[in-house]
């Protein structure tokens, strides 16, 4: 395995072949085709391998997978696909039939080539559930995949430039968390906070500018989440002697022939411009940094966007598939896992936690009036951007006793809230003034929520009716209910909630059933492939459930490594 040097100025066509981004996707591609006999040149834009999946919870999501049945846990194609067919209903448009019939098929043949073949050790996330427990063929545990821990050395000097979610207690399991019932803190303490599980997005959200990359290094290193599901495909790789992986080489541009065809890429690296010439396979992320792209996909204004995504995800993959004619689908932006989150404190990123699900605490729109489930972040989503009936701006309300027992983000409970990012007050009237909401319409609004909240019930727009937030988010000791509190006790709180990405986007490069990229027209681009979460995610439309997005990378990375193999 080699890390630097020049390429070879004229090589075959069928013998190199060229991975734009070091992330999951990009990695398990370039085994693909190294274990296919390709040479493979991956050209990463950062200076760490990762990408978003390093950030992320590393949860793979698998439909009768070979994992569970070890395990003893039942489920079948039919009900996976019953799952995935019922959740994106609402848009069937939006889904590509073969597409998502494709990775039902071959996603399961997946996980298991990777785990027969070295590239990680499965291990089922217990005791979690389908998102949308109330769809046809949701199950109660089985498709989420993890990776066994894996100790850090395996990667030698690579170790060192692998990215450490900030977001999750790398070192800790799954079975750990939901052991002690509740999420731990961010990787920077590793303390108990004392904050209730919330399974699917982290407690802490914060990117503040800091990039928790340099990690441990060496001796007992385990590493979990993402971060250990990368170093499992990156170790496995680092066994192929016919793979380059080039940090901070951010590719500009692709080549093509007199035909169209994509036969190479020019990166920017640290020397100048280089060209690297073979097959391409775009295997970056999404579009969160680029604010162009979030107003084009999402229809939202940087007041009202921002990303606890690496700053690299700047829609690379998607403006060089359109420069050589490859097509743009779009998922309407309702169904983009975007979250409730702010600006962190220090101003220089963003972040996001579970305390709009926590018990005291409700979103209101300017007019104070609620208009969702604001314990569930599908439903926050979907009726905020609703196109005939937006709700921007959108604001978190809470009280003292939310404050006292849940703080925020990085704000411990009953810690002083940054002021430029709070407002309170001793009456919801002056807190209305403070954010300019309608004073008149939050003090109608949290008067009946208080109501009905000591009764546990929300007759208007059903929190806590959701199975998935009733069992992993709130507070699992407040009762009557996990996530409904009054709001009664002065100080009053809010702040102006914004929505931030994840690294995965949704829409994005138009790809078929095996990754190939399609032109404005249908027809492939030759050449051409995406992976990552830069192609739309046609393969389950609007239907969303955490782990698609990286069950959906691994899979297309060994569909792309076999038609590479076929080449």
């Amino acid at each position: 395995m080699s890390t630097s040097g020049s390429p070879e100025s004229t090589v075959g066509r069928n013998e190199t072949v060229v991975v734009v981004g070091a992330g999951l996707s990009g990695i398990a591609t370039a085994l693909a085709a190294a274990m296919k006999g390709h040479r493979v040149e991956i050209l990463e834009a950062s200076e760490y391998v990762g990408g978003a999946a390093a950030y992320s919870g590393g949860q793979v999501w698998c439909g009768a997978n070979h994992v569970a049945a070890r395990q003893g846990i039942v489920d079948t194609p039919e009900l996976a696909e019953r799952y995935v067919r019922d959740i994106g209903d609402d848009h069937p448009e939006a889904r590509d039939e073969n597409a998502m019939l494709r990775w039902l098929e071959m996603a399961p043949v997946a996980t298991k080539f990777w785990e027969d073949n070295g590239a990680i050790e499965w291990t089922v996330i217990p005791d979690l559930a389908d998102y949308h427990g109330e769809a046809g063929g949701a199950l109660e545990e089985g498709r989420y995949l993890t990776n066994e821990v894996i100790d850090g050395s395996r990667l030698g000097e690579w170790r060192e430039r692998l990215r450490i979610s900030p977001y999750f207690p790398v070192g800790t399991t799954y079975a750990d968390m939901f052991l002690k019932g509740r999420r731990l803190t961010s990787v920077d303490d590793e303390e108990d906070a004392g904050l209730p599980q919330h399974a699917g997005v982290p407690a802490f959200g914060l990117a503040d500018g800091r990039d928790a990359d340099a990690g441990r290094a060496g001796g007992d290193d385990p590493l979990t989440f993402g971060p250990g599901v990368v170093a499992s495909f990156l170790a496995r790789l680092l066994q192929e002697d016919n793979v380059s992986i080039r940090l901070s080489h951010r590719v500009t541009r692709l080549l093509t022939d007199g035909d169209g065809e994509v036969v190479g890429a020019v990166a920017d690296g640290p020397d100048g411009e280089i060209e690297f010439h073979g097959p391409v396979v775009l295997a970056t992320s999404t579009y969160d940094w680029d604010p162009e792209l979030v107003r084009e996909m999402l229809g939202l204004e940087p007041e009202d966007f921002g990303s606890v995504a690496p700053q690299s995800l700047r829609g690379d993959g998607i403006r060089l598939a359109r420069s050589v004619g490859g097509g743009v689908a779009k998922i309407p932006a309702t169904s983009v896992p975007i979250l409730p989150g702010w600006e962190s404190p220090t101003g220089t990123g963003y972040g996001y936690g579970p305390e709009y699900a926590m018990p005291h605490a409700m979103i209101v729109d300017r007019h104070g009036q609620r208009y969702c489930d604001d314990s569930y972040w599908v439903d926050i989503v979907e009726k905020t951007l609703a196109p005939d009936d937006p709700h921007l701006p959108f604001f978190l309300i809470w009280d003292e006793q939310h404050h006292r027992k849940y703080g925020l983000g990085t704000t411990g409970p009953g810690e002083e809230y940054p002021s430029h990012l709070v407002k309170s007050s001793a009456t919801l009237t002056g807190l209305a003034e403070a954010l300019g909401i309608d004073p008149g319409g939050l003090e109608k609004t949290a008067a009946v929520f208080s109501d009905n909240a000591r009764q546990g019930v929300d007759p208007d727009w059903g929190r806590g009716t959701v199975s998935y937030v009733r069992r992993f988010a709130g507070d699992p000791s407040h009762t009557p209910s996990p996530v409904l509190g009054p709001i009664a006790e002065p100080p009053f709180f809010g702040m102006r909630l914004r929505f931030v990405g994840t690294g995965i986007g949704s829409s994005g490069v138009h790809i078929d059933a095996d990754g190939r990229v399609l032109g404005e027209q249908g027809t492939p681009v030759r050449g051409l492939y995406a992976v990552g979460s830069c192609a739309a995610l046609t393969t389950t439309g609007s239907g969303y459930n955490s782990g698609f997005a990286l069950g959906r990378g691994i899979t297309l990375a060994y569909l792309v490594g076999e038609d590479l193999g076929n080449a």
